[in-house]
């Protein structure tokens, strides 16, 4: 049964998936920072949490092109834009896609394996109402050796007043409120799966990158 959070993604993307990715590709910075920097192991699994249309996934797919690939979306709307766009590209037998909840998925259920080499969380955090239960369940599904990856909207701090007031007003209107407090629950995520955290932000505040590592 779907979530009432389920619900409003599917009604907020529903005719904004078709151009999703052309009008997100100026705002949402630090995506390919990311994935340029996975490196997942020769034949290593790959797991986006928040998939969305599968842009991010095909482009982990084009630059590390022996990592098994995985994405999880609570919408099925934007899974059927990914599932399609996948295809497109050639990658649909590399690219697994299931309807879930980033909250409590059960990747073993799902997939068929309980954890992945790399995690990442690109821009979804902002979205989720729970979303720190949501970065607790990406770190449990990290592999021993295995790393979690973040990135979202930072606080926008080293940018003028106006420009935080503005961007925050717009991107409510589409459901995403910025963590402030990201840093801290990422550290509090580390302490409980006996991590490494890290965390820098980007652009003078703009966007945050952050993971847990794990031994």
């Amino acid at each position: 049964m779907m979530s009432d959070h389920g619900r409003l993604m599917d009604g907020t993307y529903r005719w904004q998936r078709h151009i999703y990715d052309i009008t997100r590709k100026y705002y949402l910075l630090g995506r390919d920072g990311l994935i340029a920097d996975l490196a997942p192991p020769s034949g290593g699994s790959v797991l986006e949490i928040g998939c969305g249309t599968g842009r991010n996934l095909i482009a982990v797919g084009k630059a590390w092109p022996h990592a098994r690939l995985y994405g999880v979306d609570i919408s099925q709307a934007m899974l059927d834009t990914a599932q399609i766009s996948v295809e497109r590209v050639g990658m649909a037998c590399r690219v697994r896609l299931a309807r879930g909840d980033a909250v409590d998925f059960d990747p073993q259920a799902l997939f068929g394996r309980a954890t992945f080499d790399r995690v990442f969380i690109s821009y979804a955090l902002s979205m989720i109402p729970d979303w720190e239960a949501a970065l607790q369940q990406a770190a449990l599904c990290v592999a021993p050796g295995g790393r979690l990856e973040v990135v979202d909207f930072g606080q926008q701090e080293g940018l003028p007043g106006a420009w935080r007031a503005v961007l925050f007003g717009w991107l409510a209107r589409f459901h995403v409120t910025p963590r402030p407090v990201l840093g801290d629950a990422i550290e509090a995520v580390a302490r409980n799966v006996g991590g490494e955290p890290s965390l820098r932000t980007l652009y003078r505040g703009y966007a945050v990158r952050g993971g847990v590592a794990k031994a």
